[in-house]
């Protein structure tokens, strides 16, 4: 049975899970679900996740939503060593990792972000503003919350841990809306070294933009 991810190009979740099938040199047909056109509305992708919502990840005769949840399973299953088994170290590097997908991308979600600025004159800019507002001091804290880490020279140590797998697609967004970045020297240091990883590079969104 074929691993099958439903996902969108320039979703965040949908990034992260690709990052870790990659990692985990596991072979995915991508089918894309269009966000903008509506089709995480459908019927047939409402049957494969009530939320509406991606990705929605097909593997080993199981369906599982949540991309959070789906990297713990690839973890445990694929043996990726995302998370160390040190209870204490293990916790912090989730914690890291919470920041950034329990925190700053869900107010930066499509529909938050719609309902936000619906009422803007100018839609583009209140659309900035509000990303800008909001992922700049995610990231000032998460850059903060490294200095408890040696990045060697990955987020957490010598190998991608899942606060990476995090990391990566949100800096993906704070590049596309202009967030400045230039005094965040431990994130500009991960990013360069995640961006040089075949399985970060391969998974990401340029790879799946649209004709």
């Amino acid at each position: 049975m074929n691993t099958v991810l439903y996902d969108y190009w320039r979703s965040s979740a949908s990034y992260r899970v690709r990052i870790a099938l990659h990692l985990a040199g596991e072979p995915f047909d991508s089918v894309p679900v269009d966000l903008l056109a509506g089709t995480h509305r459908a019927p047939e992708h409402l049957a494969r996740n009530p939320q509406g919502l991606v990705p929605v990840l097909e593997i080993d005769g199981a369906q599982f939503t949540q991309s959070l949840a789906i990297l713990e399973y690839l973890n445990d299953t694929r043996a990726l060593g995302l998370l160390p088994e040190d209870p204490i170290q293990r916790t912090k590097i989730r914690a890291l990792a919470h920041s950034i997908a329990v925190d700053i991308h869900p107010v930066c979600n499509l529909s938050v972000v719609r309902h936000a600025t619906a009422e803007a004159k100018d839609k583009p800019a209140a659309t900035r503003a509000w990303m800008q507002h909001f992922i700049r001091p995610g990231l000032v804290a998460f850059d903060t919350l490294l200095e408890g880490f040696e990045q060697t020279p990955f987020c957490c140590g010598d190998t991608p841990s899942l606060a990476d797998l995090c990391l990566m697609p949100q800096l993906y967004n704070a590049h596309r809306w202009e967030v400045d970045l230039s005094d965040l020297a431990r994130l500009q240091a991960v990013e360069t070294a995640c961006a040089r990883h075949p399985a970060f590079a391969a998974a990401h969104p340029d790879n799946g933009r649209p004709d």
